[in-house]
């Protein structure tokens, strides 16, 4: 089942960014075939207040995606060199998105772009097949006990926001349904 906008419309990013860890991240590929990947990690920014979200100095050109209603993609270029791909989350003009941090056999935000052909032409995208990027949730089942908590990688500028535990990882207890 592709997740929509109603399940990205939630506005408790830190709790679908731990929700979506074991939903598959599916992609249409320039040629035609169709890559799935688990995702198992990922990190939650939500709101202005939030001093590691693109949001803290409101709304910019190049963070405007992240004020529309979610299940948009939020696609930006990282150190000139890394697209990195969020899941916008939550309700019309409060910025809130999901990082995609790794998915299966690819660590790194910059490696999972890499690797499924993900660049700017997806940034402001429906997640869903017309777009040929999407989440979907194939009853993968995991153990409450199987995500770890953690601070947030590369935003030490935002103070005590960086410290916040909103990185979330799937540890080796992962188990099929």
């Amino acid at each position: 089942m592709i997740l929509d906008k109603r399940y990205f419309s939630n506005s408790d990013t830190v709790f679908l960014a731990q929700d979506i860890l074991g939903k598959m991240l599916v992609r249409t590929l320039k040629n035609g075939l169709i890559s799935r990947h688990r995702i198992t990690e990922t990190e939650a920014y939500h709101g202005e207040d939030d001093k590691a979200c693109h949001a803290r100095f409101g709304k910019t050109e190049r963070n405007q995606i992240m004020y529309q209603e979610g299940g948009i993609w939020y696609v930006y270029l990282c150190y000139g060199i890394h697209w990195l791909l969020n899941i916008v989350t939550g309700e019309k003009d409060f910025p809130s998105a999901i990082l995609i941090r790794g998915v299966t056999n690819i660590s790194g935000p910059g490696r999972v772009t890499k690797q499924l052909q993900i660049d700017k032409t997806l940034n402001g995208a429906i997640a869903d097949y017309r777009s040929g990027l999407w989440i979907e949730d194939d009853g993968f089942l995991h153990d409450k006990g199987s995500i770890i908590a953690t601070p947030r990688v590369g935003v030490d500028y935002a103070g005590e926001c960086a410290l916040k535990p909103w990185r979330f990882i799937f540890t080796d207890k992962i188990r099929d349904k």
